[in-house]
């Protein structure tokens, strides 16, 4: 029983050391769009959707006293709560929409 609850342990605490929001996809929701990289900023961002949603469904690590002290000594307890919110999955939408928008893909 001891070792099942060191292996669930253990893996909170990984999973509150990964970063919320990779740096590729917030490079991609800063630039403007361009049709001519459009498929390939698509498939980044949808990416990035559904390893968000894999994020919530798993539970936010910042409500957990290791996810948030964690979270406050790396700086990404507002990435956290911005994921958990569901805030940063109406802005990688948004930028997804936009591009199929501008660029007329459906």
């Amino acid at each position: 029983m001891k070792k099942g609850a060191l292996v669930v342990y253990l893996a909170m605490i990984l999973a509150a050391c990964s970063p919320p929001i990779s740096e590729t996809a917030k490079w991609e929701l800063r630039q403007p769009v361009n049709c001519k990289t459009a498929h390939e900023d698509l498939r980044i961002l949808e990416q990035e959707k559904a390893r968000t949603e894999e994020q919530i469904l798993n539970g936010v690590t910042a409500i957990t006293p290791a996810g948030a002290a964690t979270g406050i000594l790396m700086g990404t307890e507002g990435e956290k709560i911005e994921v958990a919110t569901g805030e940063y999955n109406d802005k990688l939408e948004a930028k997804i929409n936009e591009i199929k928008r501008t660029c007329g893909i459906r």
